[in-house]
């Protein structure tokens, strides 16, 4: 199965369990506090309500949310964690995706990304490229949870 099947078939899966229609929507994105973003924009394409009990690293009801994010070239999303699970793939550009011990992770155009819950998880998505990254992300995240959570760099993150 290709990645990009498996991204689908995921999507679907989290929102059709849930019994509720695709909504689309759009909203504003947040600015990391405690290492700004910059060049980053996004768009939510598809929401959906998650009865409590169907995943079990969600207490509580979640919500199903896909979004398309772009990173401009230079761009970067700020240190971050998130309260909930996420199902990306890369639909363009290529992404430099360091976790807590700052050794890059590079994914390029079609490889999926999955990042765990937790501030243990905390990480920085780059655009090192002179082409836009665009992610197509599902975030699978308790109710009223924020999309991401601000976390200050880590003492192994050089100055940049």
């Amino acid at each position: 199965m290709t990645p990009v099947r498996f991204f689908r078939q995921l999507t679907r899966l989290a929102i059709v369990s849930t019994g509720c229609a695709l909504v689309a929507v759009a909203l504003p994105t947040g600015t990391a506090g405690a290492t700004p973003s910059s060049g980053i924009s996004a768009v939510n394409l598809a929401q959906a309500d998650i009865p409590a009990g169907l995943l079990p690293f969600i207490t509580g009801p979640g919500q199903a949310t896909v979004r398309e994010i772009t990173i401009a070239p230079g761009g970067t999303t700020g240190w971050h964690f998130h309260d909930g699970r996420l199902v990306g793939i890369v639909k363009q550009g290529t992404l430099t995706h360091p976790g807590a011990d700052c050794k890059p992770v590079i994914y390029r155009q079609g490889q999926l990304i999955v990042e765990p819950e937790g501030e243990k998880n905390t990480h920085v998505g780059r655009n090192l490229t002179k082409t836009p990254v665009i992610l197509d992300v599902l975030y699978l995240l308790p109710k009223g949870k924020p999309f991401f959570e601000d976390a200050p760099a880590p003492a192994c993150d050089a100055p940049r």
